[in-house]
């Protein structure tokens, strides 16, 4: 009868309850993030810190973060936001598909290009919510409407380092 190897504890899988119990609250950060009082002249900036926060959590464990997690994030930003629902659970599900069909050529880019992709990632967001909210009725449309991409793209880097610091904590591989 062959042994098995023992695995470190360390490098053992954890369970979907100490995956859910590190993610789940990175979200609710994130949700604050996302309604967090700015000034009228500063709210145009406010990136969509909930995209951003799944993008990470998609490529990091793809297989425990995906479109229905997407979708389901999504719902809670619309009723938190007060948006038209399903507004942004269409735009993160299909950004998520997106990112899972890239997320391994993606995870080996520089941070450099990974700040010109998750640019296109948020871009192509912000015009799903855009078409969504235009579908009854045309919007004045302003150019700061688009500055949340820029500023999100800026702001990756952040966040790939503050969740990627989290995820090793806990040991989520």
């Amino acid at each position: 009868m062959a042994m098995l190897p023992i695995t470190p504890r360390s490098r053992m899988r954890p369970s979907k309850f100490a995956v859910a119990s590190v993610i789940l609250p990175s979200l609710v950060v994130a949700m604050a993030l996302r309604i967090v009082f700015l000034p009228d002249n500063l709210f145009n900036y406010n990136p969509d810190w909930v995209l951003l926060c799944l993008i990470y959590w998609s490529m990091a464990v793809p297989d425990r973060v995906g479109v229905g997690t997407a979708w389901l994030t999504g719902l809670f930003t619309d009723i938190l936001t007060g948006r038209m629902l399903g507004q942004h659970a269409l735009a993160y599900a299909v950004i998520i598909f997106f990112c899972a069909k890239v997320q391994h050529r993606l995870r080996l880019h520089p941070i450099s290009q990974q700040i010109v992709s998750i640019l296109g990632f948020l871009f192509l967001s912000q015009v799903l919510i855009f078409w969504t909210q235009n579908i009854k009725a045309i919007n004045p449309f302003s150019w700061s409407y688009w500055l949340p991409s820029l500023t999100g793209s800026l702001a990756w880097p952040f966040v790939l380092v503050t969740l990627r610091g989290v995820r090793r904590r806990y040991g989520i591989f």
